[in-house]
This record gives structure tokens, C-alpha cells and sequence, in this order.
């Protein structure tokens, strides 16, 4: 059964039952006793880095209030005294270990932020300066973090922040646009907010060095034609560098890391030419342009890489279109395409049309056994039904469609928004906020399990994701779970779990696809945007 959790916090409030109803023996006590000196030396570094942290905030931000800090500090204690009371007296002191992991994590980011801000930290840099040198003096009135202390699994562009955010902007900007990290809960850890709408979230590869792991970038690609992307801290939130595009450029809203995690690929439009760019940016120097490739074709939108850690994968979506304009330009004569590149010198290796000159190819995702996977955004006739998901192998001159009951790929509307694939179980999410579902298939016989209804529905990443832990922290519950977590306009993230088809053959059930998902949504006072990535 469907159930819907609305939350106007981060964090709900939690019943607590009298105090004299706990009895706990000696051990008990002592134990108790412990812990409450171990989390009350953590209160009071904790104090002491928010009381020097806001020194220099203040300073920057006038408006700056410590109300931002007490609301996430508030949250997180109360949680933990509440939480004990309820539980049986011979399971608290398990249950105080995840609790006093995410204190000890809330120190940690704490100090970490603190050291990067203000202690020149050899990663951080001058957030008064863009790339090019431009001077960006307002850029901590545009950007505003709000955080809670706990692990991030995702991160979603949202189209309206709650009210305690967005009216911290400045020059009367009311628009709500922003960034959240989202925890295993799917609760929100923190929120940015943004000068303008994003579009895809990109979340830089894991380090060899597992010490900087809590440290790594994620990109936020303004939304097509926008000029502009962000570099932020996964852990916290904070806005390290914004960048802009190089002259008689805009982006297209999508990037990719190399599998290194060194250089950063984005979709570029020359619009001068109107031919499509692959723009390479260093990393290690402040996300500073080095190099550029052509994409071998007309309106790049996502690309991705290949396992290989040597080829970039392009979906050439083939629409012109002009500087700071969304308007399609040739229609009639569009040329998508799909294409393979050399990542270090651009040359083209492989290239696919697909069978109809408006099928857009738009949303790629990547199999581990190096299967590309393919989302369609139909340009043509209402009327005409072509295939909206599609795979292909490096090889194969043609692109392979998976199989819609009764081909009716028109249920669809046309539209497919994003594309997540589970290469560990095999499965493929698509979503259309057209169509109003996510469509969930059986890589194995490349057939549709069910198709959920969920209203606007667009982002889509797996549910499995650990966060920025340790693979032995137990505080994940959707780890190695089978399913998708799905963002929509409506404020909902729903996870899809999908069961094993030999345990659904063993239950007595009518509709046996359709009990193949349970599907669980989860509400906010925000609407998120076209993309959801996994850490």
C-alpha cells in the first residue's frame, strides 16, 4: 500500500514518553552516564566553532544569524534523548552508536567547513573570484546555505525553497531556485540556494584517498542556455566556485567527471557556428577551461563516460538553438545523434542515427557491462509512435529499443526526462513528467515491469546509494536494495524497491508485475527539478 509522509521540517518531532518509565540498571546507567559526557564535550567544541565560524560570517553576510546554526543543533539533540526513551532498555546501547555517529559526523563537517573557509585549506579557493577574474562581490548575498548535520545519498535542483530560505535573497530575487542534499531518510541535510535554475547535478567520482572523500565536488549545471555552473561541497552544501562560459558560448546543462575524477566534460554550444562543443575543465586548477572538442554534431545535451575511463559518450540531440534562447531552429532538418569520443584529443569513434531524423536523443545512463542507455525526446508529430528507450553497445550500428506492451510508447507522451540504471540487478528506471510516470523495465528480457503513476515526476537515481560513509556503516537502510528513488514537481521523493521475481511467483497474487514494486513517497514544502544524483 501507497503511503504519503508530509514533512514541514528536516527533521520531525518525536513523542516523548515520561521519564519515570525508565528503569536502567547499573551497567545501564553507567553507560548512559558516558555517553551524555562524551556528547556534552561535543556541544561544547561544537559551540566554540559555530561562535568563531559566525565571527567571520558575520563579516561577509550581515544578516547572518545564529538562529541557522541553534535550528539544526536543536533538531539533532532532540532527536536523540526522545529516541532512547522509546525504545526496550536492553537495545539502547545499540542504538546509540548511529545516533552518536552522526553527533561525531556534525563535528567533523564542522570543523572541516570551518578549516576550508577560513584556514585556506590547499582545495578551497577565493569565492570573490570567478575563473576569468571577474569580480563576483555579491556572491554570498546570491548563495545561502542552511544545514543540517547528517550524510548526503542525493542531490536534487529544486524550483522553490521554503520561505526561511528564499528570503535571504537579495535585490527583491524571490525565485526560489536552489540545491538540497538529501539523506537515506530523504530527509533534507542541506539546502543552497541558486541565482537562476539548475538543471543536472553531477557528483565527482570517488577518491582513491578515502580521507578526502567527505570533500568532493559536485557541479551544478545551469539550465539550458545558461552561462553559468556551480561547484559545491557535497558534504555542507557551500558554494566553492562559480564559473562562466567563455565568450560566444552558453552551456546545455549537462557535464561529466572523468572516472579520475580530474577534469570535468560539459556541453557547450558555439553560438556563433551553432555547433555543438565538448568544453574540458581542470579540476586542480579552480575548474579553469583547458580545452575544447567538437561533439560531432548538433545540440549536445547529456554525456557520460565509459567504463573504459578513455571515451566520452555524447547525446547529440540535434536542435539549434541561439545564444540565450530555447527556441528549435531546424525541427525539420534536425540531425541527432550518438556519439564516441577519445576524451584526451576528441577524435570521433563511433557514431549512431537513430531510425527518425526527430528523435532526439536526449538522457543517457551507463551499465556497468557497458550498455549505453538512451532516452528520446520525440519532436515530430503527435500522431506518430516511435521507441522513446533504447540501448546500444559499442559496435552495434544500430540502436536498440526495449519492448512497450503493444508498442504503445505514446502512453509516454513523447517525453523522456531522466535515466537511471541498477547494474547490480539489472534493472532500468525512465521518467516522464509529460506522461506522469516512471517506467520501470527488466534489463534481462528488456521488458516493462510497470509503469508508476507519479504526477511531474522527472529526477530518478538508484536507492542503494551509501552516502559519503564508510561501506561498513550500518546506518544506511537502501543499501543493495533493488529500486529508484524518484523526485517530482509535487514535492515528493517515492522509492520504487522492486521484489525478486521468484519470491512474487511464490505469493498469491492477481497482478504479479505490479506487486513487483513497492512504492513509498515521502512529502516536501519544495518542488524538485529534472535531475537526481546519487553520491
Amino acid at each position: 500500500m501507497d503511503k504519503c509522509v508530509t514533512s514541514e521540517r528536516a527533521i520531525p518531532k518525536i513523542a516523548t514518553p515520561e521519564v519515570d518509565t525508565l528503569k536502567l540498571d547499573a551497567q545501564s546507567g553507567r553507560t548512559i552516564l558516558g555517553t551524555t559526557s562524551t556528547v556534552l564535550g561535543s556541544i561544547i567544541g561544537t559551540t566554540a566553532l559555530v561562535g568563531i565560524h559566525h565571527y567571520y560570517r558575520k563579516q561577509q553576510q550581515p544578516d547572518a544569524r545564529l538562529q541557522d546554526y541553534l535550528t539544526g543543533i536543536n533538531s539533532q539533540l532532540q532527536s536523540l534523548p526522545s529516541f532512547l526513551l522509546q525504545q526496550p532498555q536492553q537495545s539502547k546501547q545499540a542504538l546509540l552508536a548511529p545516533q552518536l555517529k552522526r553527533l561525531q559526523y556534525a563535528c567533523q563537517q564542522g570543523m572541516s567547513a570551518w578549516q576550508q573557509a577560513y584556514q585556506g585549506h590547499p582545495n578551497s579557493c577565493d569565492i570573490n573570484q570567478s575563473t576569468d577574474g571577474r569580480n563576483q562581490d555579491k556572491f554570498v548575498d546570491v548563495h545561502t546555505t542552511i544545514m543540517l548535520a547528517r550524510p548526503v545519498c542525493w542531490v536534487s535542483g529544486v524550483t522553490s525553497i521554503p520561505q526561511v530560505t528564499a528570503s535571504t535573497h537579495q535585490d527583491g530575487d524571490d525565485s526560489g531556485f536552489g540545491v538540497v542534499g538529501i539523506d537515506a531518510d530523504r530527509q533534507i541535510v542541506w539546502q543552497t540556494t541558486m541565482p537562476e535554475r539548475v538543471h543536472d547535478i553531477v557528483v565527482q567520482p570517488l577518491s582513491d584517498d578515502f580521507s578526502k572523500v567527505s570533500h568532493r565536488d559536485v557541479v551544478v549545471m545551469g539550465r539550458r542556455p545558461s552561462e553559468s555552473f556551480w561547484v559545491l561541497d557535497t558534504a555542507t552544501g557551500q558554494v566553492k566556485y562559480a564559473i562562466k562560459s567563455a565568450a560566444d558560448r552558453h552551456f546545455y546543462g549537462h557535464a561529466c567527471y572523468s572516472l579520475d575524477g580530474k577534469l570535468l566534460y560539459v556541453t557547450e554550444n558555439d553560438t556563433v557556428s551553432l555547433t555543438g562543443k565538448i568544453g574540458v575543465y581542470d579540476v586542480n586548477k579552480g575548474y579553469q577551461k583547458v580545452a575544447e572538442f567538437d561533439s560531432h554534431g548538433i545540440g549536445p545535451h547529456e554525456l557520460i563516460m565509459y567504463p573504459d575511463s578513455e571515451t566520452l559518450i555524447i547525446a547529440n540531440g540535434g536542435i539549434k538553438t541561439e545564444q540565450a534562447s530555447r527556441e528549435e531552429l531546424n525541427l525539420d532538418s534536425m540531425r541527432p545523434s550518438l556519439v564516441y569520443l577519445n576524451r584526451h584529443d576528441g577524435r570521433l569513434l563511433e557514431q549512431i542515427v537513430p531510425e527518425h531524423n526527430q528523435m532526439s536523443i536526449r538522457h543517457l545512463a551507463m551499465h556497468d557491462d557497458g550498455t549505453v542507455m538512451i532516452g528520446i525526446q520525440f519532436q515530430g508529430e503527435k500522431y506518430l509512435n516511435v521507441p522513446l528507450v533504447l540501448t546500444h553497445k559499442r559496435g552495434d550500428v544500430d540502436l536498440k529499443p526495449l519492448i512497450m506492451p503493444n508498442n504503445q510508447w505514446q502512453r509516454f507522451h513523447h517525453y523522456i526526462a531522466s535515466v537511471a540504471v541498477d547494474s547490480q540487478h539489472n534493472l532500468l528506471c525512465v521518467t516522464t513528467p509529460i506522461g506522469g510516470c516512471a517506467a520501470i523495465y527488466d534489463l534481462n528480457t528488456r521488458e516493462l515491469i510497470t509503469a508508476v503513476r507519479l504526477l511531474d515526476c522527472a529526477g530518478a537515481s538508484v536507492l542503494g546509494s551509501k552516502g559519503e560513509t564508510s561501506a561498513n556503516d550500518d546506518a544506511y537502510p537502501n543499501a543493495g536494495q533493488a529500486g529508484f528513488i524518484v523526485s517530482d514537481g509535487q514535492g515528493q521523493l517515492t522509492t520504487l524497491c522492486i521484489k525478486c521475481l521468484s519470491v512474487i511467483e511464490s505469493e498469491a497474487v492477481d497482478d504479479k508485475q505490479a506487486e513487483r514494486i513497492v512504492k513509498d513517497s515521502h512529502l516536501h514544502l519544495m518542488s524538485f527539478d529534472n535531475h537526481l544524483q546519487a553520491l
